[in-house]
This record gives C-alpha cells, sequence and structure tokens, in this order.
C-alpha cells in the first residue's frame, strides 16, 4: 500500500547544475587533432577493459540505482516516518535505500552469466560509492572555500530531503574533511548491515512470510519490543527518570563491544542513547505496538509482489 508523498526531491545534480565543464588538458587536445594517437588511444582503452561488458554493466547500474533506489525514501517519506516510526536519519536511509537494491539485486542474480555477476558488483559498487559520499558530507559538509575543484564538490548522487545535513541550512561550515578514521568505522558498520540484511531477506524469501516478516522486523522496524513490551505499570519509568531502552547488536564486532557491555552491564548499555534515533515505545506509546503486525504484513506483501513483478519481465527489459 504506497502512500502518497510528502516532499520533494531536488532534481539530480541540482546543486552543481552552474558549474563549468573542467577544460581540457593539453594531452587530450594533442589526442583529439592527431589521427593516430587517437587511434593508439583507443586501442590502450579496449585493452585495459574501457568499453566492455563489465564497464557498460556498471553504467547502467548506476542508472538503476539513481533512478529506482535513491528517491524511495523521500517519495514515501510518509509511510516510513509517520507508520512505521523510523526517524529522519541517514540510518534510516540507508536502511530504506539498502532494501531497494536488495530487491534489485535479487532479479540481476537471475540474469545469465556473467551478466547477473557484473549488473550485481555494478550495483553495490555505486550503492557503498555514494554512501562513503554520504557519510563524508553528514560528518563534515564540503566547504564553499574548498580547494578542491568545483566540479569535485558535486554529490554523488541527488541529494536527499529524508535526513538533515549538520550546516547545510546557512549556518557556517567547518572547515577541513572528515576524519578517516571515522569514515572507515561507518563505512565498515554499513557493510555489516548491508551483509545482514542482505542474508536474512534472502532466507525469509525463500523460506516462509513469518521468517521474511521477521527481518523486516529486525532490520527494517528495529526490532522494537524484542526485551519485552513496557506496559505503563512497568517498573522503571518515572518522573525523574524517563523510560528508555534500545535493542544492542551483540555480533557486529566494530558496532558494539561486547567487553565494555559485559562491564556496565546490560541494563545500562540498553539504556544508553546511540544516536540512531530507534528505540522501544514508551509506556505511554505501548498503543503503536498493535500496528506492527499490520506493518510487517504491508512490508512482507510489497517485497513480495516486487519480486515477482521484477521476475515476469523479460531479462532484455532489465
Amino acid at each position: 500500500q504506497q502512500q502518497p508523498s510528502t516532499s520533494n526531491p531536488p532534481p539530480a545534480g541540482n546543486l552543481a547544475k552552474d558549474v563549468p565543464p573542467p577544460p581540457q588538458t593539453w594531452l587530450t587536445k594533442r589526442v583529439k587533432e592527431n589521427p593516430m594517437a587517437r587511434a593508439a588511444f583507443l586501442k590502450l582503452i579496449t585493452l585495459m577493459g574501457y568499453g566492455s561488458a563489465k564497464q557498460y554493466a556498471g553504467r547502467r547500474a548506476f542508472a538503476m540505482y539513481t533512478d529506482l533506489c535513491v528517491p524511495r525514501p523521500d517519495e514515501e517519506s510518509a509511510f516510513w516516518k509517520d507508520d512505521c516510526h523510523l526517524p529522519p536519519t541517514f540510518q534510516s536511509w540507508f536502511t530504506i535505500t539498502n532494501l531497494h537494491v536488495w530487491l534489485l539485486t535479487v532479479r540481476l542474480r537471475a540474469l545469465p552469466p556473467p551478466l547477473g555477476t557484473n549488473y550485481v558488483q555494478g550495483l553495490i559498487d555505486h550503492f557503498f560509492l555514494d554512501i562513503e559520499d554520504r557519510v563524508r558530507t553528514v560528518l563534515q559538509p564540503v566547504s564553499p572555500n574548498s580547494i578542491a575543484p568545483p566540479q569535485n564538490l558535486r554529490p554523488y548522487t541527488t541529494p536527499s530531503d529524508f535526513y538533515t545535513v549538520a550546516g547545510a541550512q546557512g549556518k557556517p561550515r567547518p572547515k577541513g574533511s572528515a576524519p578517516e578514521r571515522l569514515v572507515t568505522r561507518q563505512m565498515k558498520i554499513f557493510k555489516e548491515q548491508w551483509a545482514g540484511m542482505g542474508m536474512s531477506l534472502d532466507y525469509g524469501l525463500v523460506h516462509s512470510d513469518a521468517e521474511l516478516a521477521a527481518a523486516v522486523w529486525r532490520n527494517l522496524l528495529g526490532a522494537r519490543g524484542a526485551r519485552g513490551i513496557a506496559y505503563p505499570s512497568s517498573e522503571g519509568a518515572t518522573v525523574d527518570k524517563p523510560f528508555f531502552r534500545r535493542t544492542i547488536n551483540l555480533v557486529g564486532g566494530e558496532v558494539e563491544k561486547v567487553e565494555q557491555i559485559e562491564k556496565v552491564g546490560y541494563e545500562v548499555e540498553e539504556s544508553r542513547d546511540d544516536g540512531s534515533g530507534i528505540h522501544d515505545f514508551p509506556p505511554a506509546e505501548v498503543d503503536k505496538y498493535v500496528r506492527y503486525p499490520e506493518l510487517m504484513a504491508t512490508l512482507v506483501e510489497y517485497i513480495r509482489r516486487e519480486t515477482v513483478r521484477l521476475q515476469n519481465l523479460p531479462d532484455e527489459q532489465i
């Protein structure tokens, strides 16, 4: 059941529409003017794989990613934010986009070899290049005074209104670049989430609707209520100490330090706000859990319907 869109994402490339193309180098001009040099150059790039089937698949996968995956969080933000109660964060954007990358991956894997491998690899490559570009923008928005060439300041894909970037609303932008240590750590976390979500959805797809609903609950709905539902009569929720509890990932290596959790205690760690915005509903909002079965059924139906629709498209159209 698709919800009406409540936001209009900016068109692709609108942030760089006034940036002129970079000037041609001396070498580029000489190659274009000399027929022998041009022929030698074309032969060289052919030997290097440019223009090959793999490169073509990468270009087409980029179109698939930018047209079919990137806009989805913005186009259906009302459903994800209001019905699924996902916070307007980059983490939520990643999760929703990852779902649609996975849907395309399922269909692309069915292409005859080596097309399937080439297209899947191209799609995943573009996904993570885009994620890294967005991570750097979130951690350290680019400055207008940057020494980088103007064309290098363009976003990898269309910017999103689903989440807010600090310093992007007319506030002073910090100088410098995002710390590589933080970028590397975040990319490892997103790689783990991509792999885990893909495997759980794959298993649910071939096993049963119940398993698929469980994968949806864990990965898309934040596994809220995994430690039980806190009702108004539950202990620990007072005026002086509001209720807060989140789900902890104990197998995520870089995501959660198991030794640290054992030191401070499980209850202490789950009451710590990790900044994701996803946590159990407080006792005053316990009625929101009533809609969870309906939400899981809706998302399972959507996943099943999309996989069947993509399956019925001929390989040539894909």
